[in-house]
């Protein structure tokens, strides 16, 4: 990776960050100032499913792997960045169909998967978190299965979970919205939501596919709008955590000198974020700059 330049995909983290419904939320205390002590110390507590993070296989798969034995090699790799933010809306299922549609993934690939959803990240000035958590787009088994047969290394999403969200226990949680999604489903595929996640399919993205070492980071963003549907090498450095079910992570790309140098120069166009990243929703151009690249590579 000589002079290899970095683009994060990560959301900033804070006390304002939403956990996965339920679960804790970041807190933060001082235990000692630099007057009288000569130094600040915090103490931090939370859950490890809040801002960007990488679900470990244990977390639903008591053999399986924790965080500290996943090695370097599996989660530093080659992959790509699709965006589905035209085909993937409020409650729908996603495909593989329309991901190959987009980009070419290779077997052993890291795919990263942009919904268009952390637009409403809460460091986005369009943020809303019911919405972030509650009605992005998710899969149906047909994508695990694919997921599968590729030998995927790792998944990322720009949302709260690789799951559809009304095919977890959000759905119990929130009626009034699996009512609308019902509704939608109805009229969108023809069948309801009980029938499309059918019990059976429970939280497929974790159940089904942490068996068979295909993890999944949730929660990015960050500037991924620079590189939607484009092949990089993609890094997630989560702790290395002994026993971790899950870990907040720090997820990039590497990207050589000249495509940095271009990226930035459309960064500098870009309206940002308080935090300094791309406003998903305040740069379209920015993101028809992608759909452009998904058309001419096919």
């Amino acid at each position: 990776m000589n002079n290899m330049k970095i683009i994060d995909l990560s959301i900033p983290l804070g006390v304002g960050t939403p956990p996965w419904p339920t679960y804790e939320p970041l807190q933060v205390k001082y235990f000692k100032r630099l007057a009288p002590n000569g130094a600040n110390g915090q103490l931090v507590t939370h859950s490890n499913h809040i801002g960007t993070h990488l679900d470990g296989e244990i977390h639903f798969y008591t053999p399986g792997k924790d965080i500290a034995s996943l090695d370097m090699d599996f989660l530093v790799h080659e992959g790509v960045i699709v965006d589905l933010s035209d085909v993937a809306g409020e409650y729908d299922v996603y495909t593989s169909e329309m991901i190959e549609e987009r980009v070419d993934v290779k077997e052993g690939d890291i795919l990263i998967i942009s919904t268009g959803y952390h637009q409403y990240s809460w460091d986005q000035p369009t943020a809303d978190e019911v919405t972030y958590m509650v009605k992005h787009p998710g899969p149906d088994r047909e994508f695990a299965e694919w997921a599968k047969k590729k030998k995927l290394r790792w998944i990322g999403v720009d949302c709260g979970s690789a799951d559809h969200p009304m095919n977890t226990k959000i759905r119990d949680w929130m009626p009034k919205n699996a009512a609308e999604c019902d509704t939608h489903f109805q009229k969108k595929y023809g069948k309801g939501l009980s029938e499309v996640f059918t019990d059976d399919k429970y939280q497929l993205m974790h159940l089904e596919m942490f068996p068979h070492g295909i993890v999944h980071a949730e929660c990015l963003g960050g500037d991924m709008d620079l590189l939607l549907n484009e092949r990089v090498t993609i890094g997630c450095f989560p702790w290395r955590f002994v026993d971790g079910e899950s870990s907040i992570a720090r997820i990039v790309a590497f990207v050589d000198e000249k495509t940095y140098e271009e990226k930035m120069a459309l960064k500098a166009k870009a309206e940002l974020t308080k935090f300094g990243d791309v406003a998903r929703a305040r740069n379209e151009w920015l993101v028809e700059e992608g759909r452009k690249r998904a058309k001419n590579a096919k």
